[in-house]
């Protein structure tokens, strides 16, 4: 904690780290919230940079859907999600799904039970002729590093994720009530939709609208 922010140090108000989640005990507690933060702030930093990658509608030119349905072009970043087709959305979450299955079951000591919070296990040649596929370390960059070089680059990794969930919960806000962060004023345009029912709009509730 201390290496992560040497003037806060250790902070935990809601005291998560003392509890034993699903009957565990307190070691297994704080490997799975670890390995929490660090998914999240992965996730953040990627969704940040997406966000303004949206915003000022930059998308690939190519069509996004075999039938020729180009990538929607937006104003703003959360309309880009509303405009997908249902079969995208669902394609979508279904690969987030494996990967996290992925995860649990492939590493070779789990998070909770004393292995690496934020290790995602390769796609070896068992899987891919080649073993080319390494989302944790693609260019191999990370394996050559020294223990010491290692443990700094995940404080920065760390901590970058956390700036990344403020900003982007910052972008959400001012994109829901103007003016909730001064300094995003003018520039996040609003959002209509509701951020905690990605799924309001869908080929059921469209078409049956008495289900919505």
């Amino acid at each position: 904690a201390k290496k992560c922010n040497p003037i806060l140090g250790f902070y935990d108000p809601l005291g998560l780290a003392e509890q034993n989640f699903w009957g565990t005990s307190s070691e297994a507690t704080i490997g799975f919230l670890r390995e929490s933060e660090i998914k999240h702030g992965r996730i953040a930093m990627f969704a940040f940079v997406g966000y303004i990658v949206h915003a000022n509608g930059i998308h690939f030119p190519w069509a996004m859907q075999l039938d020729g349905t180009p990538f929607p072009s937006v104003s703003s970043a959360p309309e880009a999600w509303d405009a997908l087709s249902d079969s995208a959305k669902y394609q979508i979450v279904s690969f987030i799904g494996f990967l996290e299955v992925w995860r649990e079951l492939k590493s070779e000591k789990h998070y909770m039970s004393g292995g690496k919070p934020g290790e995602f296990p390769a796609f070896d040649a068992t899987y891919i002729p080649g073993g080319a596929l390494n989302l944790y370390d693609p260019f191999g960059w990370s394996s050559k590093k020294s223990e010491e070089a290692k443990a700094a680059g995940l404080v920065k990794e760390i901590n970058n994720g956390r700036l990344a969930m403020l900003g982007l919960f910052g972008f959400l806000s001012e994109s829901k009530v103007e003016g909730s962060v001064p300094a995003l004023k003018g520039i996040i345009p609003a959002y209509a939709g509701d951020y905690m029912g990605p799924y309001n709009h869908n080929i059921i509730t469209d078409n049956f609208p008495g289900l919505s």
